[in-house]
């Protein structure tokens, strides 16, 4: 039997507040996962069905799957690599904490490409670019993210940002950023969602998100809703873990998760209801796929506000506004991850470790974009650079972290060890305890696997 101490650390930081305990965490969790690739799902997935099933998924994959990483951050009081390796007494369990860092830092590279995608649409809508004809938003999404320096000037943009807030510590930088950023990102998204629902037609979006079609429920739909819950929520990333890891002994870690949970699928929903309306209003279908936010929705944006151009300016704007909130507040956890293990394994202080994180992703994001168009020739097994890190990042690191880690508390941790942390030492009630420690062992990982393989083809 392997003894577990928790080491404290009286200068390690913690959150101020239990309000930014889910500011913070929900603001992981909700970003392009939520605003970006939940409706382009939903959209190709029957709509309702989709997010019925997707809700179910995030009670009983997500919040525990959550709750396990809140688990071991808290338990461990370290950065994600150092938890695991607390937590597994050193042995071979401890790379998933190391594949969770490495998970983390390569997504943000990548992810800062297309957060300042963001910011470049902010821009073109301030100055009146983003107005024309179907095929010149085609054309102009495609001349700008292959261009070799423009959308590396908008990256480094929204990283000296991110690093901004995460050089200033937890409480002074992350939660005192996440205090204003989600409420910000809440109110911008109810404005544009009642702008949408307003237009002509609109109902015919808001029956394709709330009406069920049972006809449309097949296997395909089951998985892409699993793997949607698990993406949309940070898990395996390292994310979740890091912030745990700034937790009080006091926070109810159930209790937290399925605050987070709520919110996190409160603001997809509320992401449909921002775009679908509209979509409807004027004829587009919307299965448009990825290419939805940066193609499609400046045509929908422009046809369905044709009557009133300011409107339609001013939801423009105000819709990439939110979506670069929503990125930053991201980037804020993926910088956080790296930054926490550079500060404690290689002993450096916070600014050092935030800026060698900042400029290394930032390294990643420059490939990534110039694998794009500029330079055809950061390929990859037929894939461009960026490509490939969202294959390997998204389709075979977040499921086996999340897989491994499942395993790892539902099988090896003590259920002493991870019942204390469930009840914070016999003072919350146990009453789900059981039904947690199933849905772990039984279920989260049987769930993980059929994602894994579903996305890699093999079902």
């Amino acid at each position: 039997m392997i003894e577990y101490v928790i080491m404290a650390n009286s200068e390690r930081a913690n959150f101020a507040t239990k309000m930014g305990i889910i500011l913070a965490t929900a603001g992981s969790a909700v970003g392009l996962g939520n605003v970006w690739r939940f409706p382009y799902m939903t959209g190709q997935n029957g709509g309702a069905v989709f997010i019925l099933i997707y809700i179910v998924c995030v009670l009983l994959l997500g919040i525990p799957c959550m709750i396990s990483e809140f688990i071991i951050g808290r338990h461990a009081h370290s950065n994600t690599a150092r938890a695991y390796y607390k937590m597994s007494g050193g042995t071979a369990w401890s790379l998933i904490g190391y594949m969770g860092v490495l998970t983390g830092f390569l997504i943000t590279g990548y992810y800062a490409v297309v957060s300042g995608w963001c910011l470049q649409y902010i821009w073109a809508s301030l100055v009146g670019h983003l107005q024309g004809d179907p095929e010149y938003f085609k054309t102009y999404f495609s001349a700008f993210s292959s261009h070799p320096i423009k959308p590396i000037f908008w990256l480094v943009v929204i990283m000296l940002l991110t690093y901004l807030i995460v050089e200033n510590g937890v409480r002074d930088g992350i939660e005192r950023a996440s205090k204003i950023l989600m409420p910000t990102l809440f109110v911008l998204l109810l404005i544009i969602v009642v702008a949408s629902c307003m237009l002509p037609g609109a109902e015919a979006g808001i029956a394709f998100l709330f009406k069920p079609d049972w006809t449309m429920i097949n296997s395909r739909v089951f998985l892409s809703a699993l793997g949607q819950a698990f993406y949309s929520l940070s898990i395996a990333m390292g994310c979740i873990c890091t912030y745990a890891s700034y937790f009080s002994k006091d926070t109810n870690l159930p209790k937290s998760a399925i605050q987070i949970g709520i919110i996190d699928s409160v603001v997809a929903v509320l992401a449909g209801l921002m775009i679908f309306p509209a979509a409807f209003s004027v004829g587009v279908n919307p299965d448009s796929g990825p290419s939805l936010i940066f193609i499609t929705l400046p045509n929908v944006f422009q046809q369905a506000f044709a009557s009133m151009p300011v409107v339609g300016y001013c939801v423009s704007l105000l819709f990439y506004a939110l979506l670069t909130l929503a990125a930053l507040t991201s980037l804020m956890s993926l910088v956080e991850v790296s930054t926490a293990f550079c500060q404690e394994e290689m002993k450096i202080k916070r600014k050092t470790a935030t800026l060698l994180v900042v400029v290394s992703a930032s390294v990643i994001g420059v490939f990534c974009s110039f694998s794009l168009g500029a330079y055809d020739g950061l390929q990859l097994f037929g894939l461009s650079l960026f490509d490939v890190f969202d294959f390997v990042t998204g389709q075979i690191f977040l499921p086996v972290v999340g897989f491994l880690t499942c395993i790892f508390l539902g099988w090896f941790v003590p259920h002493k060890i991870v019942r204390d942390e469930f009840t914070n030492w016999g003072t919350l009630p146990g009453t789900l305890f059981h039904l947690y420690l199933f849905l772990v062992k039984y279920v989260c990982p049987l769930a993980i696997l059929f994602i894994f393989l579903h996305q890699l083809g093999a079902i």
